[in-house]
């Protein structure tokens, strides 16, 4: 019962996704062919929104529910970022998901996307093996 509001807000984000055609294979192709503003527009809007949330919380010292401080450790740089960020959109434009609106899309019907989500995980999995081997 205790995580039951997480699974409603879940299902709530899920729903939003879906009205707000995020998961759409076909809104996601225009995006990289540049064809429509609509995805950058919501990307952009969660950026902004991202900017002023941290803000708020350095600037008011939000605690979480549990009353501990929320700490924001500062990133380092490094070329892992660049071949990271390729491979992660090259695998969005790829399958025309997004990893965040994969359990969406799994929700909505699609169950084909399950084997993007293993996918997924079993990139994570590998990433994890050569992890110490990589170039960070």
């Amino acid at each position: 019962m205790k995580n039951l509001k997480f699974l409603f807000l879940g299902t709530l984000f899920g729903f939003i996704l879906i009205k707000a055609e995020v998961i759409s294979w076909f809104r996601i192709q225009e995006m990289f062919r540049f064809q429509s503003f609509h995805m950058y527009g919501i990307i952009c809007s969660a950026i902004v929104v991202g900017m002023i949330s941290v803000f708020l919380i350095k600037k008011f010292n939000v605690k979480t529910f549990s009353g501990e401080e929320i700490k924001i450790a500062p990133k380092e740089f490094n070329k892992g970022n660049i071949f990271g960020g390729l491979m992660f959109g090259l695998g969005w434009a790829m399958t025309g998901a997004c990893p965040g609106p994969l359990y969406a899309l799994i929700g909505s019907g699609l169950l084909i996307v399950a084997v993007i989500l293993i996918s997924a995980v079993f990139g994570t999995y590998v990433y994890g093996v050569f992890r110490d081997k990589l170039p960070h």
